[in-house]
């Protein structure tokens, strides 16, 4: 059965944002005179920065670099900022002083003018023939010439390299010796790092095993164990793995005397600014600047490449997305290009390959990550950057920035989420994170679109244990900003109440459509489509209720309104009759849900094709009823077709695949191949209480449906403990005369019977009877099946008489309701032959 959804209008148009603040680093000129005397080695002209507290060897990164030291005489360390690529050079480099290398020479390489400088007082140090100590880049060609020629060995580290470019004449060459080795690190990812020979290894965060090791010996080594708690992994993971940020983090921790989870309170609550949490003061390890700062030092520097001024405004529009990624395709939406070109003079506006060109301008920088082998998650951040980002923006650009995003978002999903489930997927995480750093930004004028379709592709995927938080949030939020009746609030709880509907809470779906009802009708009309759209829902309610006739009624007038107000063919109109028909269906009218569902299923085939998740349904239901019908063959010839396309389309594990799978098992079940059917349903049971609980209506129906099937394969003492137990949750849960309760009290009577416990089997078939008279009428199905089973347990229990009145009773009803062929009709009249004689 379906449930219908909509959303609200489009929002307003985006404005522009900017990151402002400015770092600068220091150039340093020192000229100073020739070193007289023998040179005495080994040689370490600067000191190397020491090793960070409980520093992490990261054995899988050192393997990855050591083979590419054996391969090439230089190695390029690349990542962004705090990713601990100056503690990884500078473990080498005391490494090789420890094993005696001649020359261990660290250059700060952020300016060219400090590597000519160290270079130049190296030269004279080293005593390299033509340094004279008059002009520093005579002297440090002369080094250079040097390291090219000497038999001496040496490792020379270039620090953070800012401009690979303006380096080209200085890297250090690879000598003829093979004794030489130059390590670098950088920020930059330019294609120029992997010239002339050099080899780029990527320098991520840390694993998550070496961030939680790192914080466990950081705060035991300063006394302060005491501050870890079972939230230390987490605290790791909300850092990003970040080595910078662990390093501040555990010195704030250690001078504030802060556990793990106190911490992670702090740092998530989002109130407070990163300089509060990761403070400058904190920082013993010496990185030599604030976290944030780090984060974004290469934002000038990127601002100031061309396209110029537009990596601030990008980088801030990248900060409200998932940090896990986004697509690519998003910063070709008019929206984010006209975010972007308000930072641009008129005589030179953006276009898509500006947005394109700013994108691999923050990924050279090392601000995110863009890398198409990903996919839809192909643009990253670190979360730290984007909270930095966030940080440095002014208040007053934000909204501007959060709205280009969700618009974008919005244009870039599919039409139907089965087509491309993992782009669905990648757009639901980033509209949360958007959503969550947007705050009530997203509210004005209106809800924003985006917010309520993430809440129905998270229907649509059937994880209702998601969409129920998602959806109660929308409600308050529309109430609280818009009010109780303005329609984006009507409509966030009619997804609202599509949510409980499908988590199986039939009762709180229920008050809040027919609350949501009333209000539609008075605001809005009878004959509104919002209006038809909840009546719908609410029949679909009904329905998974057990208040069938009300179901019916609702469905029915619905249906006569859409096909007067839309036409026969609307989607819509199919819809309703769709559900008319699973509706007639759980009355008995077999006959006519079947003729509904032919007819939905040829149009959805013609209009929609057939491999549309809503024709997939109708074909589901349509199997349904060939089965009620006795039409076992047909039914499983469907839902073998149906469960092969929702596992290609949907997966494995999606709700209406389990569903069929389910369905299946029951069809095997009555063809006689119970083995198979046991297969399936155990497997079912596994899934559906893994995914929705234990307690979910459809992991019970399973549950009860398993009981049947060890039942039939002569499992009776297996099948009364599952079936005792779903009649337990079926009667606490959704009522005594609930027709699911009623279903499952049945089947436990006829395992009771096949127990040789036929007293206990009468007593409970005769009540069940009594309430399925009354509830669902004589004549129906389910009446006929307890009548018969009645008949039944009286033979069995020597009451012959009264068995074959009752039984043939049944008989006359089936013969006539059902005709004389139907397989029902010919199973109770053969029983009622063999008593007979």
């Amino acid at each position: 059965m379906h449930v219908e959804r909509s959303g609200p209008a489009t929002a307003s148009a985006p404005h522009a944002v900017a990151i402002s603040g400015n770092v600068h680093v220091a150039r340093l000129n020192v000229h100073a005179a020739p070193v007289p005397g023998p040179v005495e080695w080994p040689l370490l002209p600067d000191p190397v920065p020491a090793l960070a507290s409980a520093f992490q060897d990261r054995a899988g990164l050192r393997e990855r670099i050591d083979r590419a030291r054996a391969d090439h005489a230089t190695v390029v360390l690349s990542g962004g900022g705090g990713t601990g690529k100056s503690q990884l050079a500078a473990a080498y480099a005391h490494q090789a002083r420890a094993e005696g290398v001649d020359l261990v020479l660290w250059v700060n390489a952020a300016e060219t003018e400090q590597v000519i400088t160290t270079y130049a007082r190296a030269a004279r140090l080293v005593a390299a023939p033509g340094a004279a100590g008059q002009d520093p880049q005579d002297d440090a060609r002369a080094f250079v010439n040097w390291l090219a020629t000497t038999p001496r060995s040496w490792l020379v580290v270039l620090d953070d390299i800012t401009d690979p470019r303006s380096l080209e004449s200085w890297w250090p060459p690879s000598p003829p010796s093979g004794r030489g080795t130059v390590l670098d690190t950088t920020r930059r990812r330019d294609a120029l790092l992997s010239g002339g020979g050099r080899a780029v290894i990527d320098v991520d965060t840390y694993t998550e095993a070496e961030a939680e090791a790192y914080l466990r010996e950081r705060l035991t080594h300063a006394a302060c164990a005491r501050l870890l708690d079972d939230d230390v992994l987490r605290l790791a993971r909300e850092l990003g793995l970040l080595p910078l940020a662990l390093a501040h983090a555990a010195a704030y921790m250690i001078n504030e005397d802060v556990t793990c989870a106190r911490y992670l309170r702090l740092f998530t609550a989002g109130t407070a600014r990163l300089d509060k949490l990761l403070p400058v003061d904190a920082d013993t390890e010496r990185y030599g600047r604030p976290v944030a700062t780090a984060l974004l030092l290469s934002l000038d520097a990127a601002q100031r490449a061309e396209p110029a001024g537009l990596a601030a405004p990008a980088l801030t529009l990248a900060a409200f997305l998932d940090p896990a990624g986004h697509p690519r395709e998003l910063w070709t939406h008019p929206g984010v290009v006209t975010h972007l070109g308000i930072h641009r003079t008129p005589e030179t506006p953006v276009d898509a390959d500006d947005a394109h060109a700013v994108l691999r301008l923050l990924h050279r920088y090392a601000l995110i990550t863009d890398d198409s082998r990903n996919g839809p998650r192909a643009v990253r951040i670190h979360a730290l950057t984007a909270r930095a980002a966030r940080e440095v923006t002014p208040d007053t650009e934000l909204p501007t920035a959060a709205h280009a995003a969700a618009d974008a978002l919005l244009d870039l999903w599919p039409t139907h989420d089965h087509s491309d489930a993992d782009l669905a997927a990648v757009l639901r995480a980033n509209t949360d994170t958007l959503a969550a750093h947007a705050g009530d930004h997203l509210w004005h004028p209106d809800g924003h679109p985006i917010l309520y379709r993430a809440g129905r592709s998270l229907l649509d995927a059937g994880l209702h244990n998601v969409s129920i938080p998602h959806w109660q949030r929308m409600s308050a939020d529309a109430d609280r900003l818009l009010g109780a009746e303005h329609p984006d609030t009507l409509m966030a709880r009619g997804q609202l109440a599509i949510s409980f509907w499908q988590a199986g809470r039939t009762d709180e779906a229920i008050a809040l459509e027919e609350r949501v009802l009333a209000a539609r009708e008075r605001l809005l009309g009878a004959e509104h489509p919002n209006t038809l759209m909840v009546r719908a829902n609410l029949a679909s309610s009904y329905l998974q209720a057990g208040r069938i006739g009300e179901a019916i009624a609702l469905d029915e007038r619905v249906l006569a309104d859409r096909e007067r107000l839309l036409g026969a063919q609307h989607p819509d109109t199919l819809m309703t009759r769709a559900n008319l028909a699973s509706s007639y269906r759980q009355a008995g009218r077999i006959g006519e849900a079947i003729a509904l569902e032919e007819r939905v299923l040829a149009d959805r085939e013609r209009l929609l094709g057939a491999q549309h998740p809503d024709t997939l349904m109708t074909r589901a239901n349509l199997a349904a009823s060939y089965w009620q019908a006795g039409r076992i063959g047909e039914a499983i010839a469907l839902e073998e077709r149906v469960l092969a396309d929702r596992e290609r389309l949907l997966g494995g594990e999606h709700p209406d695949t389990l569903t069929s799978r389910a369905n299946l098992a029951v069809s095997y079940w009555q063809a006689g191949r119970t083995a198979e059917a046991i297969v399936l349903l155990e497997r079912v049971v596994a899934d559906r209480e893994r995914l929705s609980g234990a307690e979910h209506p459809e992991t019970l129906t399973s549950r009860a449906n398993l009981a049947v099937s060890y039942w039939q394969a002569g499992r009776t003492a297996e099948a009364i403990a599952l079936l005792e137990r779903v009649v337990a949750d079926r009667e606490r849960l959704s009522g005594a005369e609930h027709p699911d309760t009623l279903t499952a009290r049945t089947n436990l009577a006829s395992s009771y019977r096949q127990a040789g416990r036929t007293d206990e089997a009468i007593d409970i078939e005769e009540r069940v009877l009594a309430d399925r008279e009354r509830l669902s009428g004589p004549e129906h199905p389910a009446t006929l099946t307890v009548r018969a089973n009645l008949a039944v347990s009286y033979r069995q229990a020597g009451r012959t008489g009264e068995a074959i009145v009752l039984l043939g009773w049944v008989v006359a009803d089936y013969q006539r309701l059902s005709g004389v062929e139907h397989p029902d009709t010919v199973a109770v009249t053969s029983v009622l032959r063999r008593w007979l004689t």
